[in-house]
């Protein structure tokens, strides 16, 4: 395998489509398409000038599957990375099967008209793939993506098992902006203004959003205030790991940005049901994406450091008492835009995308079906991490924290 299609023309796909071409072992040819094709073409000419290598651009609208099977086609891609809308994951999943190539995404599918994303849309594809001999490997981004592998690690090397997981996700980054987001705008704010759920004794326990606080001193960055929410691979591990008795997400804010989110839910600004404007429908919440800072122009501005990883406890490997281990991963927002020209927030899922597929595209990968990342063998991609922008490091705690 030597080609590759790459949908989305974000912050995350310029950062992956850099680093790809960084790999010119791995990937002869990269295609990057999406619906605004000039988008594409300015990351093409930052590839060209970063790394000397030309990738192929294309219009494509995402939803249209007829199109997307043409597109393959004619550049003869053999895996499509999806870096595009979570609501496009259906669709693209369709045209690769309908192509015959694999898939690979950073975020499980949710439906437009509907604040709730979860797996089994995507689960359902099972059979689909695996009778096509096909590959499809859900959630290769950081968190998730890299928070399963590192806990899939863990559990490989040091654990025999996981009871109690923390995924903690710290930007400690400032842009200088009075509100903006640091991935797409119109995800990130359904994302934070939904219930909190965590898995706990066999079952989803859920709270208000943003009402469980806990501060936490993050290596590298600091004291920051972190909140407790739903994220997807909450559902994927608590699936894959059935020993989990606990598992929680959380994530940190500054108390400007929850502000300025309650305030724009308090105003309907966050709202995702149509609503009339001067005779004409449009939907609040992408009216406002219109309206701030694009986060992939907010990479020369942003200034400071991310934490991402888990806390995880279970038995000993050597049979011993219980141990807790705190895996993570520190990226500066400055040396990432030295490096691609984006922030950490990009960075740290672009660059994973990256890896996945370079997985795929190696064989490391590659069993027929539809997979979570957990599920894989963490080893080769783990290295990966470490010698391509994003170094770990595990340390063992002397239980796991109270909080």
């Amino acid at each position: 395998m030597e080609k590759v299609l790459v949908v989305g023309a974000g912050g995350v796909g310029s950062v992956s489509v850099t680093k790809m071409a960084m790999h010119p072992e791995i990937f002869k040819e990269i295609t990057l398409a999406s619906r605004t094709v000039s988008k594409c073409e300015e990351i093409a000419a930052n590839v060209k000038a970063r790394t000397g290598v030309t990738i192929r651009t294309a219009q494509l609208d995402a939803m249209n599957v007829a199109d997307t099977v043409a597109l393959i086609k004619e550049t003869g891609a053999e895996l499509l990375v999806n870096l595009a809308l979570p609501y496009q994951d259906l669709v693209l999943m369709d045209a690769c099967l309908e192509a015959g190539i694999h898939y690979l995404d950073t975020a499980n599918y949710e439906p437009e008209d509907e604040a709730k994303f979860e797996y089994k849309w995507q689960w359902a594809y099972q059979e689909r793939f695996k009778a096509a001999g096909l590959t499809a490997i859900l959630g290769a981004g950081f968190d998730p993506g890299v928070t399963s592998i590192m806990a899939t690690w863990v559990r490989k090397h040091k654990l025999d098992g996981i009871r109690l997981i923390d995924v903690l996700d710290c930007n400690g980054g400032d842009n200088g902006k009075p509100f903006a987001t640091n991935f797409n705008p119109e995800i990130n704010i359904r994302e934070v203004t939904a219930p909190a759920r965590h898995w706990e004794g066999g079952a989803w326990v859920e709270s208000p959003a943003m009402t469980h606080k806990y501060e936490f001193d993050f290596p590298a960055v600091g004291k920051k205030n972190m909140y407790l929410m739903y994220h997807e691979e909450l559902e994927s591990m608590s699936t894959h790991f059935p020993e989990i008795e606990r598992a929680r997400f959380w994530m940190t804010f500054g108390d400007a940005y929850i502000n300025h989110v309650t305030v724009l839910q308090n105003v309907g600004m966050t709202g995702i049901e149509p609503v009339m404007h001067n005779g004409q429908e449009i939907i609040p919440l992408q009216f406002l994406k219109t309206v701030l800072p694009d986060p992939s122009e907010l990479g020369e501005l942003t200034k400071g450091k991310t934490c991402i990883g888990d806390i995880i406890t279970g038995p000993a490997k050597d049979g011993g008492a219980e141990k807790t281990y705190y895996i993570y991963n520190i990226c500066d927002h400055e040396e990432c835009y030295a490096e691609v020209g984006s922030q950490a927030v990009a960075y740290t899922t672009g660059v994973p995308a990256m890896i996945g597929a370079a997985m795929v595209m190696n064989g490391t990968w590659r069993a027929p079906g539809v997979w979570n990342t957990e599920q894989l063998d963490p080893d080769a991609f783990m290295d990966m991490l470490n010698t391509d922008g994003l170094p770990w490091q595990v340390v063992e705690l002397d239980g796991h924290p109270e909080f």
